[in-house]
């Protein structure tokens, strides 16, 4: 499998790993407090922002290197389809009853993790567009 050298990937890895640490830091430790304002569980929120700590270190991890084995970049975008399409599903299926604001927030946080992942899927396809010529 093929590498990819792209400053541009490398940028939308190093946002996707800020943006991923700051929600992971907020849901953690923020999740009592939070609860209230979102309508969301504890339950729910603390082990998402736990999850998203050593997602957002691996990202970030990634977007050091000056090249990236595509299959990893690959694992990134599959991820953040993963996370966009839970984030979709918790609400359509009724399985939360959040606040308007706690849709809202929900709703903020999968677009972005869509555009980061759209982003790093545009990369993944000029790279290989690109090797082709």
């Amino acid at each position: 499998m093929s590498a990819i050298a792209s400053p541009f990937l490398r940028k939308v890895l190093a946002l996707d790993a800020v943006a991923s640490g700051a929600t992971g830091v907020l849901l953690a430790f923020g999740a009592g407090p939070l609860s209230g304002l979102l309508g969301l569980s504890p339950m729910l929120m603390r082990p998402a922002g736990l999850f998203l700590a050593p997602y957002a270190l691996l990202v970030a991890w990634m977007a050091s290197r000056q090249s990236l084995p595509r299959g990893a970049v690959w694992a990134v975008v599959i991820a953040n389809a993963v996370w966009v399409i839970e984030s979709v599903i918790l609400i359509a299926a009724g399985w939360v009853q959040p606040t308007l604001l706690g849709a809202l927030f929900i709703c903020a946080q999968a677009a972005v993790v869509a555009t980061f992942g759209l982003l790093q899927f545009a990369a993944l396809r000029h790279n290989r567009s690109v090797a082709a010529i």
